[in-house]
């Protein structure tokens, strides 16, 4: 098997249909078939054989859908380095993945010759987006001088094809080995599943395509459809990119959404293509669904899953949404029931399913689980239970239709006073005080309870409110041992480098100094 076959098929079937679309440019079928095959014969040219690593690290271009390809092709593994990560970073990915080849985009290329020292393990550096410099090759120069034939690897389901890197517990970045196997079951769910598409519909992608948003690319490319990529996430140039192109699917995570839905000039632009706003990455409060949906329309569709899972395999449709408004609103607060091919159970600490009321660890088991995380073994087998399931460490419950509802992050839950307290569940609560524009609940410590449950509110533009509104707000909607103790009112909140809202780094200031982290 080899996944590069299908752009070789659609070649064919598709040649001068759109594949790519960047700013004012158009890449066809023929022409990515093309060009991938030209950089996949470049990097056997090389010396690169099956099995070897390949990094790369740029914001949002075509490159990034050429490079994917190619290793498909070649039989490479593919390394991508979000666009936002440090130098630091960067030197510990590389020294961990152990790459041959690192493709560095023009954005990023002074950024890694300050630390190319530190990179002693890569054999060829290629420069994207501009010429060689300091000996580096150009990309577009090994293309030019690469045989369009068609490359072509025989490649077994359990062969390596990524390292998706994730952040660890450790702050240490950690790679999960997804296989061969692993991406084509993400094929089959998303076609099946998610997104049924064919030539002429159109994927607008504004998120990093080395994570999330890239997940979608084979999927879309594989059915004939085409991606509109753009180099960051702009209301503005993403709704005007939807009109021009007439882009029928999207992705983004809630912090994505939640701008989009109360962008004033939302009215402004011809949104009637789109057939599908999917989101994911981060739980999304159902008071702000309902609002995304009424401003955005019938389009919405949830997906929960992870690196681990290559991608989603909780689906909470468009229908969902819409029976879930109409006739059960609770279900809002629900990320869907398991898709494809793989088992999702909550389970006990035992590891026996739980239902109803009942809280459990979402665990699964699959041909889309991952083959455990690259040279750790002992984190490895951490992540499975004695009988092989993967342990999401996502706290659930599931109803009696298998709606999943999750509650929270184990390490993520406060205990305070002996109760287990969930903060997804509070901040809920909090998003749904009209003043209220994004919420992080966290911990911190506390003499007489251990924690104390604490809010750090952004407010609308225009609304003002106090602490002690919002802590009555919360205490009509939650026991009175989950309202907040206290709320701080922030100007903006801290993300991390895939735009999600980042807990952790709330939390961390109230834990500074302190002996025992109890959270």
């Amino acid at each position: 098997m080899n996944i590069g076959r299908f752009i070789t098929r659609n070649a064919r079937y598709y040649a001068d249909h759109p594949a790519v679309i960047f700013e004012d440019r158009v890449t066809t079928f023929r022409e990515l078939e093309a060009r991938a095959n030209r950089l996949a014969n470049a990097l056997r040219g090389l010396g690169l054989a099956k099995g070897d690593r390949v990094a790369f690290q740029m914001s949002n271009r075509p490159a990034i859908v050429e490079i994917e390809i190619a290793l498909y092709k070649a039989g490479l593994v593919k390394m991508p380095l979000n666009a936002r990560l440090a130098p630091a970073e960067v030197v510990d990915v590389i020294a961990n993945g152990e790459p041959r080849v690192f493709l560095v985009g023009d954005s990023h290329t002074d950024s890694v010759q300050e630390i190319v020292g530190q990179l002693g393990g890569v054999e060829h550096f290629v420069s994207i987006g501009g010429p060689g410099v300091g000996g580096w090759a150009s990309y577009e120069d090994l293309l030019a001088r690469a045989s369009e034939a068609v490359c072509d690897v025989e490649m077994e389901a359990h062969d390596l094809a990524v390292l998706h890197y994730t952040s660890g517990s450790t702050g240490k970045l950690k790679a999960a080995m997804q296989t061969v196997g692993n991406r084509m079951s993400h094929l089959r769910k998303v076609g099946m599943h998610r997104m049924r598409v064919g030539p002429g519909d159109v994927l607008a992608l504004s998120g990093p395509l080395t994570h999330a948003s890239g997940m979608f690319l084979q999927p879309f490319l594989y059915q004939g459809g085409a991606i509109l990529i753009q180099d960051r996430f702009d209301p503005d140039l993403l709704l005007g990119a939807v009109e021009r192109w007439r882009a029928s699917y999207t992705f983004m995570v809630p912090t994505m959404l939640n701008r989009l839905a109360t962008h004033p000039g939302l009215q402004r632009y011809d949104r009637s293509s789109l057939k599908q706003i999917a989101y994911g990455g981060a739980p999304m409060a159902p008071a702000r669904i309902a609002e995304a949906w009424d401003a955005l329309g019938p389009v919405l569709s949830q997906g929960y899953g992870g690196g681990e899972t290559t991608g989603g395999l909780i689906l909470f449709s468009t229908a969902d949404h819409a029976r879930a408004l109409a006739e059960v609103p609770d279900r809002l607060a629900s990320c869907g029931r398991p898709i494809g091919e793989s088992q999702v159970i909550v389970a006990n600490e035992a590891g026996e399913p739980v239902s109803g009321a009942d809280v459990g660890e979402i665990m699964i088991k699959g041909p889309d689980v991952f083959a455990g995380y690259w040279k750790e073994p002992e984190l490895t087998a951490q992540a499975f239970a004695p009988n092989g399931w993967l342990k999401t460490g996502d706290l659930a419950r599931v109803d009696d239709e298998g709606f999943v509802y999750i509650v929270d992050r184990s390490k993520d839950m406060i205990i305070s006073g002996g109760f287990n307290i969930y903060p997804t569940e509070v901040e809920q609560a909090l998003y749904s005080h009209p003043a209220v524009y994004e919420a992080v609940v966290v911990g911190v410590p506390d003499e007489t309870w251990g924690e104390s449950v604490k809010a750090v509110v952004v407010l609308r533009d225009g609304h003002r409110t106090t602490e002690a509104d919002v802590i009555a707000h919360c205490r009509q909607r939650l026991a009175d041992f989950k309202k907040p103790r206290s709320v701080d009112f922030v100007a903006d909140l801290p993300r991390n480098a895939n735009g999600k809202l980042a807990r952790k780094l709330v939390r961390e200031p109230f834990w500074a100094g302190q002996a025992r982290r109890v959270g």
